[in-house]
């Protein structure tokens, strides 16, 4: 008997170690580069309202985070941090949006719950976590990996953050941006824009 409790144990750590790598590998997969285009998207935020990316170019840099699940702790620090730097975000021409696969329930209960001042939008089509490679899965489970996106005023992808602490996150983005970007002036120049890629709707 103590035979068969050991081999079926083995057999349970097979499968584990062979979920995990997948899962792994699926975290590593990242379509999206530094100097692409951002895949545009329209999705819906906690209160319902559509916001499409495409629709801050010229005029914002845009902190587009990627997150796995409302209300649990990592993903509830992170989320309160960019609340009560919202501000500083703001003073630097900087728009934050959050993105996970949740529904609008969960995010309208989230955002409610923490009163959060800051668009959390609902991928629950997981078509846009997957255009921007961190769509994941671990035991049967998906969920957007922790990555963060610094999109330019042109539409491109600035600076992609992957290994995230949420309780440093938002200062580690604060500096970055800070010693990155120029503040937009009145009646300065715009660049030319290249043409959109084809806009995701969730």
């Amino acid at each position: 008997m103590k035979a068969v409790f050991i081999g079926l144990a083995v057999v349970l750590v097979l499968v584990f170690i062979g979920l995990w790598s997948r899962s792994v590998r699926a975290q590593d997969v990242m379509p999206v580069r530094v100097g692409q285009a951002a895949p545009d998207f329209t999705l819906r935020d906690q209160q319902g309202n559509p916001i499409t990316l495409s629709e801050f170019r010229d005029d914002h840099t845009v902190v587009l985070y990627f997150y796995p699940k409302d209300d649990t702790p990592g993903c509830t620090k992170q989320a309160c941090s960019f609340r009560d730097d919202l501000a500083q975000f703001q003073s630097l021409h900087v728009r934050v949006l959050g993105v996970s696969i949740d529904g609008l329930e969960a995010h309208r209960a989230f955002s409610e719950k923490y009163k959060l001042t800051f668009p959390i939008l609902s991928d629950d089509s997981r078509q846009v976590s997957l255009a921007y490679g961190v769509l994941s899965r671990i035991a049967g489970f998906a969920y957007a990996k922790r990555t963060t996106f610094v999109i330019g005023a042109d539409g491109t992808i600035r600076r992609i953050f992957t290994d995230v602490n949420p309780s440093k996150h938002t200062q580690e983005l604060l500096d970055y941006l800070r010693n990155s970007l120029t503040p937009p002036t009145e009646g300065r120049d715009r660049p030319s824009v290249p043409a959109s890629p084809a806009s995701i709707r969730g």
